[in-house]
C-alpha cells in the first residue's frame, strides 16, 4: 500500500514536472564576465556606476570594463547598463544612446548591443569574432538564448 502511494505522488509530480522549470533569467555582472571569458575577451579596470556620462538615471544600472581578446586589437573601454527587467529597458533604452554621445569619439563606428535587459556600448570599430561574442555572452547572460 505504501509502494502504490508513492507511485502516484511521483507521477503526480512527474506530470506538473514542465510547470517546475526554472525560467532563464539574466546572469549578474560576474556571470556576463565568466561567459565574456569563457569566449575568449578579457575583462579588467571594472568601475561600477561608470555610464559614460552623468546621467543620473544610468548611473546606478552602469559598469565601464576594459576588454580585450579574439582579433580585436585595441583594448576597448565598454559600458554596460544592466536593467532590472524588459520594461525598464524598453523605457531607457533610448537615453543609452544619449549618454553615449559624451563618451564616443566618432559616432560612425559606435558599436552597441542589445539583450534585453542589457546594452553594452563602446567605442568602435570592434573586429568581427570580438563583436559576435560580445553579442553571444549579453545574450547568454540575459537568459535568452537557447
Amino acid at each position: 500500500m505504501v509502494t502504490l502511494g508513492i507511485a502516484i505522488l511521483a507521477a503526480g509530480c512527474a506530470d506538473n514536472a514542465d510547470n517546475l522549470r526554472a525560467s532563464p533569467t539574466p546572469a549578474d555582472f560576474g556571470g556576463i564576465v565568466n561567459e565574456l571569458r569563457r569566449l575568449g575577451i578579457g575583462v579588467d579596470k571594472v568601475v561600477s556606476g561608470d555610464a559614460g556620462c552623468s546621467d543620473q538615471t544610468l548611473i546606478p544600472t552602469a559598469i565601464g570594463f576594459d576588454a580585450r581578446g579574439l582579433d580585436q586589437g585595441p583594448v576597448v573601454r565598454m559600458h554596460l547598463y544592466a536593467f532590472r527587467d524588459k520594461a525598464t529597458f524598453d523605457r531607457l533604452r533610448s537615453s543609452v544612446d544619449t549618454c553615449a554621445q559624451s563618451f564616443v569619439t566618432d559616432p560612425g563606428s559606435f558599436e552597441s548591443v542589445d539583450a534585453a535587459p542589457f546594452v553594452v556600448t563602446g567605442q568602435g570599430p570592434w573586429a568581427q569574432q570580438f563583436e559576435a561574442a560580445v553579442r553571444q555572452a549579453m545574450t547568454v547572460a540575459a537568459g535568452t538564448s537557447d
